[in-house]
């Protein structure tokens, strides 16, 4: 885990066990080499490999495959109001990567380090918002960049009222948090992704699930409009 001083509230890197061994196997590829590129924050590896292609033919190549774990994401969602819990906090890799300020608005979400994808995200959740989860229930599950990172995300969703946000949230200083919590009408987040005030995957992927729902469950025509 990141660790902090109190002077600075700077974060570094700590320095993690070796990483656990590919046990992953199938008839369709021969895995050929593993090289650790890095162990500092997560896990970085280059795999040489065979893969069969669907003409029969074995053909060798070497990719660069990036571990932080699994991780869990949650979008708060009031159907009597219409609203959704959001957050708001700055992204390193969007902000080298054309993202003018570098604040993302997203759901809130994390890693399991350990636990299963309901404790984390009630972790989170209570984290990030503040708001204690009720009924978290899972939606879907989804690799979101499999060309190169390994992550698994478990998607929920869950209602939540006024009266569930016990704390303010923002997340943990020691781990580099500063998040803005933000409540906002659902129509008007949908519309966000449109604009491209919301721009996160997981996030807009929950959200329209959600708007989706609602639509074939004819709870929200004002959807439809």
């Amino acid at each position: 885990m990141p660790v902090a001083t109190a002077a600075s509230c700077e974060t570094t890197a700590v320095k993690r066990p070796a990483p656990t061994p590919i046990r992953a196997s199938a008839e369709h590829v021969r895995l050929l080499d593993t090289q650790l590129l890095s162990n500092n924050w997560y896990v970085l590896r280059k795999i040489t490999f065979e893969l069969r292609r669907r003409d029969g033919q074995w053909q060798r190549q070497s990719r660069e495959a990036y571990d932080r774990g699994n991780g869990a994401a949650l979008l708060l969602f009031d159907p009597s109001r219409l609203t959704v819990v959001l957050t708001r906090q700055f992204r390193l890799p969007a902000f080298i990567n054309g993202c003018t300020d570098g604040y993302l608005i997203e759901a809130c979400a994390g890693l399991l380090d350990g636990d299963d994808p309901e404790t984390c995200i009630r972790r989170e959740a209570e984290e990030e918002t503040g708001y204690r989860i009720r009924a978290p229930r899972k939606v879907f599950e989804a690799y979101m960049s499999p060309g190169s990172v390994t992550e698994k995300l478990h998607f929920f969703v869950a209602e939540y009222q006024v009266e569930d946000r016990l704390e303010a949230g923002g997340g943990l200083a020691e781990e580099g948090e500063d998040i803005e919590v933000i409540e906002m009408p659902l129509a008007e987040a949908l519309a966000g992704i449109q604009t491209g005030l919301i721009q996160d995957g997981k996030t807009v992927m929950l959200l329209q699930h959600v708007a989706l729902k609602q639509l074939v469950d004819g709870t929200n025509p004002a959807l439809t409009r």
